[in-house]
């Protein structure tokens, strides 16, 4: 095994991804081991943990697998050191300032989230301050 190929544990532990959400990865085509070894292991690459941490950012803010998908798709065009026609580059930028901006209101939206839940929490330590113990 190269010294730039990790198995999936070193893979799962870099990415804080269980085994099992990597492998679910793999079935649905977001990330596909760089490598097997001899004895069939999967072998992944900087590149492939890479993928892995942008599939694991967009998880909490609720993106679907064809979202991740059609973003994953749209950064491999632009890095695939091919040239493209012009139209097709500027619809690929488009496509990635639009998951940008998406991901923008998102955290916004959990900012926003986040804020009534902090009220509701501080509210409910006032009424206990207020509340003689028994």
């Amino acid at each position: 095994m190269s010294s730039e190929h990790m198995q999936i544990g070193e893979v799962a532990a870099r990415t804080e991804l269980s085994l099992r959400t990597i492998r679910h990865y793999e079935d649905t085509g977001l990330v596909i081991p760089s490598a097997r070894s001899q004895g069939g292991f999967r072998l992944y690459t900087e590149s492939d943990v890479a993928r892995l941490m942008v599939i694991r950012r967009m998880k909490p803010l609720g993106f679907t697998l064809d979202e991740m998908r059609a973003l994953l798709d749209a950064t491999d065009r632009l890095d695939s050191g091919e040239e493209l026609p012009p139209e097709e580059r500027t619809e690929l930028l488009e496509r990635i300032r639009s998951f940008e901006q998406a991901a923008q209101q998102r955290v916004e939206d959990l900012r926003t989230q986040l804020a009534r839940a902090e009220e509701f929490a501080a509210t409910l330590s006032a009424r206990l301050a207020r509340t003689p113990a028994f």
